[in-house]
């Protein structure tokens, strides 16, 4: 994860992490405390049980720490003033018209990013060009086919 980025999530995502984070510790702690690790040397060469220790410690390790940077550079993402609401931005669902056929998708940030579930990241290309337009509004994505989306309807539903 990029140190300084700022990471848009929903509340319910923020919660998610957390509770992810606490397990890790929690795991973290109960190998390091509360098991004795596998002996470094196996007589002259290294230990496998050791190697596996030791790589399995990193990658928790370095999940805690992706996870605490997420937290330090966090954004929750919430509605717009009235205002504001006329436009796309993270957190709207935009109905779409592509061709007479309708799509919709949620605004999120990367790491809730799921466009099977219809949530697509704000640094996608269709992401990135939904936001800032308005209802009525166009864009075009794609290349070398591209495709012409129509803007329907921009609604702020967010947990």
């Amino acid at each position: 994860m990029e140190e300084g980025k700022i990471y848009h999530v929903t509340r319910a995502k923020l919660q998610e992490l957390k509770k992810e984070h606490a397990d890790l510790v929690l795991q973290e702690n109960q190998k390091t405390v509360g098991q004795e690790a596998p002996h470094m040397l196996e007589s002259d060469d290294m230990n496998p049980e050791f190697v596996s220790f030791q790589e399995n410690m990193d990658a928790l390790r370095g999940r805690i720490s992706e996870l605490e940077n997420i937290f330090k550079n966090h954004q929750l993402i919430r509605k717009p003033s009235k205002e504001k609401m006329v436009f796309v931005d993270v957190g709207a669902t935009v109905h779409l018209e592509h061709r007479g056929e309708k799509d919709r998708f949620m605004i999120v940030g990367t790491l809730e990013a799921d466009p099977v579930a219809g949530k697509i990241s704000n640094e996608s290309p269709v992401g990135a060009a939904l936001l800032g337009k308005k209802v009525g509004e166009e864009i075009v994505v794609g290349a070398p086919e591209k495709k012409k989306y129509k803007i329907k309807k921009i609604n702020y539903e967010i947990s």
